[in-house]
């Protein structure tokens, strides 16, 4: 969920309308009133930014009928915001992808992506792991883990997990489930295009989180930017939890 600010915003400061494009990068199609309390404004001037965002092709709008009253307008992004938020060079990597494809074939490309896959597994678990969280009960050292002490350590290690891919570009959140649970939530490729054209990145994601949780836990995607959701969500789950 979308979180709000603790100081009230200006509703003239272009900080109010940058504000607004993340709320609803991270929270999904709202209405002008629930932008208005999130962000501390007026509803007339989240709908005067929200127009002056339409005007740009950055926002549209769907009708909700209500049980009283006229339908609400639920905003949301267009494509054409994607702009604004990081985008990883990706015309530069997609054009080195390509370039890969075109000298060395799919098994160059296989091997590329196996590397890269390596890497981040390995600078993962040197940032997840740190020194406070002790080797014995880290799900990625210990296959043996015990269920007390996975339910311990997940939630820390998906908090960190969360941070580093929030300042990779990837706006991550967490959420905690009544079931014991974890969804972990990418509202922002940073690699879209480069992962539309090349698809073993995206499926290296899951590769890679499975590495870094350990095997204790099993991860399923559960919505995908490339097949058309708003967002990536990861459904994470202790194992002993798992019908």
């Amino acid at each position: 969920m979308a979180k709000s600010s603790s100081q009230p915003q200006n509703p003239e400061s272009p900080r109010t309308r940058r504000a607004l494009i993340n709320l609803l990068k991270q929270g999904g199609a709202m209405d002008s009133q629930t932008l208005a309390r999130q962000l501390g404004v007026s509803a007339m001037a989240v709908r005067q930014h929200l127009y002056a965002l339409q005007a740009q092709k950055l926002v549209n709008y769907q009708e909700e009928p209500r049980a009283m009253g006229r339908p609400a307008k639920l905003w949301q992004l267009t494509a054409a915001a994607d702009r604004l938020f990081p985008d990883g060079y990706a015309e530069l990597t997609l054009g080195l992808l390509e370039s890969v494809l075109e000298a060395f074939g799919q098994a160059g490309l296989d091997q590329l992506l196996a590397v890269r896959t390596r890497h981040q597994i390995a600078d993962y678990q040197a940032q997840l792991f740190s020194p406070e969280v002790s080797p014995e009960v880290s799900p990625e050292v210990s296959p043996e883990v015990s269920p007390e002490a996975l339910r311990q350590t997940l939630p820390q290690t998906l908090a960190k997990l969360e941070q580093q891919r929030t300042a990779e570009g990837y706006m991550a959140e967490v959420e905690a489930l009544a079931d014991g649970t974890f969804l972990l939530i990418e509202n922002h490729c940073p690699i879209c295009a480069a992962a539309a054209a090349c698809t073993g990145l995206c499926d290296r994601e899951l590769e890679v989180f499975q590495a870094v949780l350990g095997d204790r836990v099993y991860i399923s995607r559960t919505e995908h930017i490339i097949a058309g959701a708003r967002r990536c969500v990861y459904r994470i789950q202790p194992l002993e939890s798992v019908p």
